[in-house]
């Protein structure tokens, strides 16, 4: 006698019990069961079946995990931990008390609509077919992850690796958003295709409220689907034509979440989409075998003490059997996002895989590794729903192991590369550019996280400050300030094309730093903030003030209302007043040549460049939670 077997819910907390339906082809059933910590294979419960109902109590010791309670017949021969066959292993998650750093989402949804696919009103799956169905219940058997185990290789990973783990289904993301504030990071793993709007909600407030999204996954919130019956029916009619929420609420029409009437690309979230991916299918599949990464940005933090340099592969194997992408160009040799797709225009490319062959096989496209902010948050992506399976590879582990060090623990606000520096030049950021002047020659590259090569464009004068005021007023043009190593104020239009220079006015003698903000001129000279407003120095009015002590401070800028400023070790902030005002200590700065600001973000030069939020004191703070 074979038995089949479903679990009454996906997830059930410590202390509480879980109801299971067991069937027998019609017969009585009756059997054994035996329960199985999928991370770690260890059996945790076994018991014996007589009947169509079977319960499990949890006890509050269990740890936070998936859980296979394993199912089969009187007289099987089979070890403990093998069921009847797929229809008879049912899956569950325990979730966590709330103390854990990572919270893994369990891709149920997307099990389910694989379940039984490509059969006439079972199956969400195939996509095309008229016979498909457009809702299908977790009340029956099946629903368990696929014979890959796309997810049972990063789940593995975790069980050794020392951090603190919960789990939940990615069900619970929908109702219980409040599970999602007690983590630091949120790991989408495998193959998690079918969203909801409250899923996507719920984890797009968590991100920019500061919460981290680490996706080790591709093919990622594709489908957006519904759930009724309590969520024990998913809902997706893969047709904005037949679905009857068309006429009632558009933008809950269950179709790609990039497709009309929804227009959400799922981009904004994951930085990355399944539409300009890839994919090897059926007997093509081991083709992902052969494929590898290929390092794009290697002196990123996610390549720290992987030895590797731009250029290189890694990581062969791990692409497939769908990737994920961002549509992209190539500037001076380095990847750029171009928004096309709804990528975030901030998306920062670490590592692409060319596979557009696998149109041959599937579909052809790209895969493309990367991490971009959302609001407070982090969001980083492999873009591969193969990442697990290739953990064995040092690469690929050191990796992870970056991920999830500096997204799922506390780490203070501070400077992150984004690229080569110009030696010995001063920086000034305006209109979406960055300007670095040095040695008598002007450069340009985007202000943006990409490690973008510099283009010289224009001569420069000898200048030992650069500066740019968020907006204009009378006497401050939105342009380029500088002051020269004589002394002089000039301005320059911020355009990539030769332009020349012109003089406003005298600075303090001994300038070492310029920032401009509330329609002031801010200057330090001789460990002293000295001050002069836009329009005294435009009618040549007036003269230059000392405001306040500033000893030590190397770098200065602009941006929000506050003047923020750098010493040899030391980011400060202070408002912009014309008076002494206390300093506040922001955080480490070491290194810091030249700084400047734009869009939020303060940007500093030196061996590197470097960028970080600009937050307060107390955000600083509140980021080592």
């Amino acid at each position: 006698m074979r038995l089949t077997a479903y679990a009454e819910a996906c997830a059930v907390d410590p202390g509480k019990t879980l109801g299971f339906v067991v069937g027998a082809g019609g017969g009585h059933p009756a059997g054994q069961v035996t329960v199985v910590d999928v991370p770690t294979g260890r059996v945790m419960a076994g018991g014996s079946v007589d009947g169509p109902h079977w319960s499990l109590d949890v006890p509050e010791h269990w740890p936070s995990s998936l859980y296979r309670a394993a199912f089969r017949g009187d007289g099987s021969t089979a070890a403990a931990t093998v069921a009847d066959g797929p229809d008879a292993d049912a899956h569950f998650v325990v979730r966590g008390s709330g103390d854990a750093d990572v919270l893994v989402s369990v891709p149920f949804l997307t099990w389910q609509a694989y379940n039984r696919a490509g059969e006439p009103g079972q199956g969400l799956y195939y996509a095309e077919e008229p016979t498909r169905a457009a809702r299908v219940s977790f009340d029956r058997p099946g629903g368990g992850p696929p014979p890959q185990e796309w997810e049972h290789g990063l789940l593995r990973w975790l069980a050794g690796s020392g951090h603190r783990v919960a789990y939940c289904a990615n069900l619970d993301l929908h109702d219980q958003p409040e599970l999602l504030a007690r983590h630091r990071l949120l790991v989408v793993n495998g193959h998690d295709e079918y969203w909801t709007w409250e899923m996507r909600d719920h984890v797009e407030a968590y991100v920019r409220r500061g919460g981290n999204l680490a996706i080790f996954a591709a093919n990622t919130c594709w489908w957006q689907i519904r759930l009724e019956d309590g969520g024990r029916t998913m809902v997706c009619h893969r047709d904005a034509v037949t679905d009857p929420m068309a006429a009632a609420d558009p933008s809950r029409v269950t179709v790609e979440w990039s497709s009309a009437p929804v227009n959400r690309p799922e981009n904004a979230l994951t930085g990355v989409s399944y539409r300009r991916g890839a994919g090897t299918w059926g007997e093509h599949m081991p083709k992902m075998r052969e494929e590898a990464y290929r390092a794009r940005f290697a002196e990123h933090w996610v390549f720290a003490g992987t030895g590797l340099r731009d250029g290189d592969e890694f990581g062969r194997g791990a692409l497939g059997y769908e990737t994920d992408a961002a549509d992209f160009t190539e500037v001076g040799g380095v990847p750029r996002v171009t928004g096309r797709d709804g990528a975030p225009a901030d998306f920062v490319i670490l590592a692409t895989a060319d596979l557009r062959h696998w149109r041959h096989y599937g579909q052809g496209g790209h895969a493309t590794m990367g991490v971009h902010r959302l609001g407070q948050g982090t969001v980083f992506t492999a873009a591969t729903v193969n990442w697990g399976s290739a953990l064995g590879d040092p690469v690929v582990d050191r990796i992870t192991r970056n991920v999830f060090d500096r997204l799922g623990r506390p780490v203070p606000v501070d400077f992150e590369l984004i690229g080569p520096a110009v030696p010995d030049a001063v920086l000034a950021a305006c209109e979406g550019l960055l300007f670095a002047a040095a040695d008598g020659v002007l450069r340009v590259r985007e202000l943006c996280g990409q490690n973008l090569p510099w283009r010289e464009i224009d001569t420069a004068p000898d200048l030992v400050a650069l500066g740019s005021p968020r907006e204009a007023y009378r006497g401050m043009p939105l342009g380029l300030l500088g002051v020269t190593r004589d002394g002089q104020v000039v301005y320059r239009d911020p355009v990539p094309e030769r332009r020349d220079w012109s003089v406003l006015g005298d600075a303090p003698a001994g300038t070492v730093a310029l920032g401009c903000v509330n329609a002031t001129f801010f200057a330090v000279a001789d460990g002293a903030l000295w001050s002069r407003t836009a329009a005294s120095l435009a009618d040549r009015t007036g003269s230059w003030q000392v405001v306040d002590q500033a000893a030590g401070v190397v770098a200065l800028t602009g941006l929000s209302s506050t003047l923020f400023a750098a010493t040899a070790d030391r980011l400060l902030s202070r408002p912009p007043v014309d008076g002494p005002a206390p300093w506040t200590d922001l955080g480490p700065a070491a290194g810091v040549r030249s700084l400047t600001g734009a869009a939020g973000w303060l940007v500093a030069g030196g061996a590197t460049v470097r960028r970080r939020p600009a937050v307060s004191a107390a955000q600083a703070r509140h980021s080592r939670r």
